[in-house]
């Protein structure tokens, strides 16, 4: 980190906006959170209790002379004012990860039936809970004070248990695992907000390997199955794969006339054992705009229990799959299984987890929050990047159909 000015860079442009510091500088608490992010401690206060028998010489590295102690999940809260030093981070992290992306053809590819090449991109949300005590509330009582209320809001918790919820949206290069985003928010989030933040860095992405706007492809979850969304899309330029949710497009009588006649594809799901058909529906609009999208409907009989994903009329479920890739190059079966072979994101997301558990609570605000997610996802990048230097490995090709005549 010193050899790349990294250190530096934190130093000169990073900043707490806290009123008392001692003898500290903010320099001292990003190497303690980094630290942190490798230990895979539940907590900063496990995490210190280990880090105490070799503190000093743990310091020396980074060229401080003792740790910063006071450091816990209040130190944090001075990073006051959204987006304050979460922000900054991130303005400093960004251009590192564009800095060391490897050459054109080190950062993998997906390769149509034409032969065009594709760099894939995953846009998903990830979400952490908090428990919340019961506590006795009377008219002689103040309200409650929540030490985590300014970072978390009630919303979907998924499998989690929790009262309160704090989503994370996370971007990720697909094919060399590298994150190159994470932003933040409480509750459920501003998904169509932070998708805009992530298209800017993929464009960042494509200007610094020289590659084409049309050459990105982003992968969606059904939260994002809309047409503001594709409109979002069209507009960044930054073709789209994801899952929609706009079931209304089945009453459109064009729609109608196509699921009428045989399907164009059927696909097996390897895992499952279910069987889809496939119908292209071909460019339909999606806002009263005029923006179009390729459509995709995916049919197969519903089961005993109720179908978790689509819709399901007249015992038959119904899924929706909105695109922008070529006829040409992928075949419904194709694109279907591009869509849910979404296996290498959520590999990453659990080994994250599993590693360096990025969700940890490590400050009672929104920008000290994102500020220890930023930093965390950065060093999972470190350690990607100096592994390959030091046992360098070749990118694996998986061929997802053999190429058209």
């Amino acid at each position: 980190m010193t050899r790349l000015g990294l250190l530096s860079e934190i130093s000169e442009r990073v900043r707490f906006a806290r009123k008392r510091f001692g003898t500290f500088e903010v320099i001292d608490f990003v190497v303690v959170l980094m630290g942190y992010a490798i230990s895979g401690e539940p907590t900063l206060a496990a995490y210190y209790e280990r880090l105490q028998p070799f503190a000093t010489p743990f310091m020396a590295l980074f060229g401080r002379e003792r740790v910063a102690s006071s450091l816990d999940a209040q130190s944090l809260s001075g990073c006051s004012g959204r987006g304050v030093c979460g922000g900054t981070t991130q303005r400093v992290r960004g251009p590192d990860a564009l800095a060391r992306p490897g050459p054109v053809e080190g950062v993998g590819g997906l390769w149509d039936r034409q032969g065009q090449r594709w760099v894939v991109f995953d846009l998903d949300g990830t979400r952490q809970t908090a428990r919340q005590r019961a506590l006795p509330q009377s008219p002689d009582l103040p309200p409650p004070q929540r030490r985590l209320q300014p970072v978390c809001a009630p919303g979907y918790t998924g499998r989690k248990r929790g009262e309160v919820v704090r989503t994370r949206t996370t971007l990720l290069q697909a094919h060399t695992h590298q994150w190159l985003g994470t932003f933040g928010n409480a509750g459920n989030a501003d998904y169509r907000g932070e998708l805009l933040r992530g298209l800017e860095v993929i464009a960042a992405y494509q200007a610094k390997l020289g590659l084409t706007s049309g050459q990105a492809l982003i992968r969606l979850d059904g939260q994002y199955g809309n047409g503001a969304i594709v409109a979002d899309l069209l507009e960044a330029g930054i073709p789209w794969l994801m899952r929609g949710k706009d079931y209304g497009l089945l009453d459109l009588a064009q729609v109608k006339e196509r699921l009428a006649l045989p399907a164009d594809e059927q696909f097996v799901h390897p895992e499952s054992g279910t069987c889809r058909d496939l119908f292209d529906c071909g460019d339909l609009p999606m806002t009263a705009e005029g923006h179009r999208s390729r459509v995709i409907i995916a049919t197969h009989p519903a089961g005993s229990t109720a179908s978790p994903i689509g819709v399901t009329r007249a015992g038959v479920v119904y899924e929706l799959f909105f695109t922008a890739l070529p006829a040409l190059g992928f075949t419904e079966a194709l694109v279907v299984k591009l869509y849910l072979h979404r296996g290498s994101f959520e590999t990453v997301l659990s080994d994250e987890d599993r590693e360096q558990d990025s969700d940890r609570w490590s400050s009672y605000t929104t920008c000290g929050q994102e500020t220890w997610q930023i930093l965390s996802q950065w060093i999972w990048n470190l350690r990607q990047d100096l592994s390959q230097q030091w046992q360098p490995t070749s990118m694996r090709l998986t061929e997802f159909a053999p190429p058209s005549n």
